[in-house]
């Protein structure tokens, strides 16, 4: 053999050894390195699609075409002639779901087949195969719903476990956005636990992902690279790009769980809007350990109201086991029946105490009073404040007549950093009530390091905090 040759098959040889070696650092086959055959989203998406559907609701409706269809004025001189501006006309809608159970069980989300009496739902599996489809049962607070089918032996996709996936996980989300059918979108986890305020929908705990979330994804499921399900598709940002979120599996399976077997959500309700820790929020109030769950309001009635839990009140742990966020008392929570007693202990003002709770159940969901805006004017924080008077009240639609109202919000300032809006009302600052202007003012005058108020908006308080 020439020198050369001995030369080019010995350096083939090094570059031979050198490519498996690299390849056994990474646990990959040799197929792996080919983009079509080593494509690990290619075969999960095989294997779920099939259980993936397409859901249609149609339904009839009512619909006004006069120019003044609920003018009392013109009602009272026209009366029944208004009847033949009106007539009956199709609603269609569309959605994804997908099938948990071989005899036909399917999860989506609530608003896919939320509408009146008369609706009809149709679902379409992925071999073109339609069937009729009843509501089991509906959660609008988290909205979910599951509907049934009348099939056998159907193709299901595995659930997986929400609590174990991380930020920067790949995601695979799969459904019929705008009709289009079984469309597979791809990225990543970019957070979690996060908190959504909508007309009809609040929710702490979302998955967020870049996968494209589009309208008619919505039910569709948000898969792991194990081709397990752990999110299902819920809610866009339509201002946005890349900001979808979908509800964890393991919040599902529990709702999922009671609406089959009781038709409706028998879950425990505390009754209270938490938050999370932020620095900010445990330097105001002197929480060391930076744990716990933050009660930023209490629903009227709740059990959390009986029990004597308040605004402010900061849940640290439950039945003795330690709360470290907001989502993992609401996890806690929803572990339990409606009528099951829990502890918790919680920290007022430094103070610890514990509170015994009996649980009750899950009410419906209701629609939140929009605030109106006005113009901003500057104050020490950027913020324009005024006392809580029946003036304000009205305009702003307010029953609150306890603290201060914001009239206005200087962009860039720190308050709008805050995220404080006209129409606002400042209940606390620091931990201390607010009974007047006076008072809000007193309390940022003495300069301190951090702010943390206790705001009231559309019916809801919550806490939001800064650096000063």
């Amino acid at each position: 053999m020439k020198r050369s040759t001995r030369i080019i098959a010995s350096r083939f040889s090094v570059f031979i050894l050198s490519a498996a070696f690299v390849l056994s650092l990474f646990h990959l086959p040799a197929a792996a390195q080919d983009v079509f055959t080593g494509n690990p989203i290619t075969k999960i998406v095989k294997e779920a699609s099939p259980a993936v559907v397409n859901i249609d609701t149609e339904a009839v409706v009512k619909r006004s075409f006069s120019p003044f269809p609920d003018d009392p004025f013109f009602r009272e001189f026209f009366g029944e002639r208004f009847e033949g501006f009106s007539r009956e006309v199709p609603m269609r809608g569309k959605g994804s779901g997908f099938i948990v159970t071989e005899d036909g069980y399917i999860l989506t989300n609530n608003h896919v087949v939320d509408g009146p009496e008369n609706m009809t739902i149709e679902v379409t599996l992925s071999d073109g195969r339609t069937f009729p489809a009843k509501v089991v049962g509906k959660d609008p607070s988290y909205d979910l719903a599951v509907i049934k089918i009348e099939a056998e032996k159907l193709p299901t996709v595995p659930m997986g476990d929400s609590d174990r996936t991380e930020v920067g996980e790949w995601v695979i989300a799969i459904g019929n956005p705008y009709g289009f059918e079984s469309s597979v979108t791809v990225g990543v986890v970019s957070a979690k636990n996060r908190s959504v305020r909508a007309r009809n929908l609040n929710f702490d705990g979302f998955i967020q992902t870049d996968a494209a979330i589009n309208p008619g994804n919505s039910g569709g499921p948000l898969l792991g690279l194990d081709g397990q399900v752990i999110g299902i598709n819920t809610a866009i940002v339509p201002y946005a790009q890349g900001i979808g979120f979908a509800v964890p599996i393991n919040m599902a399976k529990q709702i999922m769980d009671d609406l089959i077997e009781f038709g409706k959500v028998n879950r425990g309700w505390l009754g209270v809007y938490v938050q999370p820790m932020t620095r900010e929020f445990a330097s105001a109030y002197g929480i060391e350990s930076g744990e716990g769950a933050i009660v930023g309001d209490v629903v009227k009635g709740s059990p959390a109201e009986k029990a004597g839990i308040a605004r402010g009140d900061v849940i640290t742990a439950m039945d003795g086991r330690k709360i470290k966020d907001h989502a993992d008392l609401i996890v806690g929570i929803r572990q339990n029946l409606a009528g099951e007693k829990v502890e918790l202990t919680i920290l007022r003002k430094g103070a610890e105490m514990k509170k015994s709770v009996t649980l009750g159940s899950i009410p419906s969901a209701e629609a939140e009073v929009p605030v109106k805006e006005e113009s901003a004017s500057l104050a020490k924080l950027g913020i324009s404040i005024s006392p809580n008077t029946q003036e304000l009240r009205e305009k702003f639609g307010v029953e609150e007549t306890a603290g201060v109202f914001v009239t206005g919000v200087l962009p860039g300032s720190t308050g709008h950093r805050m995220g404080l809006r006209e129409g606002d009302v400042v209940l606390e600052v620091n931990g201390e009530t607010v009974t007047d202007v006076a008072k809000l003012d007193g309390v940022i005058s003495g300069e301190p390091k951090t702010i943390a108020m206790l705001i009231l908006r559309e019916g809801r308080s919550f806490y939001v905090s800064a650096n000063l």
